[in-house]
């Protein structure tokens, strides 16, 4: 849901995050869904069967959840720092060996498919399945990454910027 960031970037980015929960019910009551739970919204915004109505809902939901943000001072990467930050300090308290085990099998089977397509050892001209793949194996491993070893303040200003802008008309 790529277009969603675009269209409303901090629910896009919220959903699929610790305040997943919050943005969906903004989402929910703006569309005039039964449920508003994450999953719902989620198949609602992936149908690809939004009407314009429903687009012009969702980006009022944006300024709405924006503004719910800002009153309760919320800041949405604060909320991710310290929840990946919860999610270091359980790996400190347990000292399990999971997240190293399963970084190091996402980073191989990425780049084992990566190289597979590139030298052609794999066919991917009608092979939607190996494209699929290879775009989850490279977000998973962008995310194990930056469990490792953070993200840059980078991503932060774009996110604010994108938040801020008017949409082009």
């Amino acid at each position: 849901m790529d277009w969603l960031k675009t269209l409303a970037p901090l629910l896009g980015t919220a959903l699929g995050g610790p305040l997943g929960g919050a943005a969906a019910a903004f989402v929910a009551d703006k569309l005039g869904l039964d449920s508003q739970d994450v999953k719902a919204v989620s198949e609602v915004l992936s149908s690809g069967k939004m009407t314009p109505d429903q687009i012009s809902a969702l980006k009022l939901a944006e300024i709405d959840f924006q503004k719910f943000l800002e009153t309760n001072k919320i800041k949405l990467e604060e909320v991710a720092a310290a929840d990946r930050n919860s999610a270091r300090d359980l790996l400190k308290t347990t000292r399990s060996q999971v997240p190293a085990i399963l970084t190091f099998g996402i980073t191989i089977g990425y780049f084992v498919v990566l190289l597979g397509m590139m030298m052609k050892m794999f066919q991917i001209a009608d092979s939607q399945v190996m494209l699929i793949m290879l775009g989850q194996l490279g977000t998973a491993w962008g995310v194990t990454i930056a469990f490792w070893f953070g993200t840059t303040s980078g991503s932060k200003d774009k996110t604010d910027m994108l938040a801020n802008s008017q949409p082009a008309k």
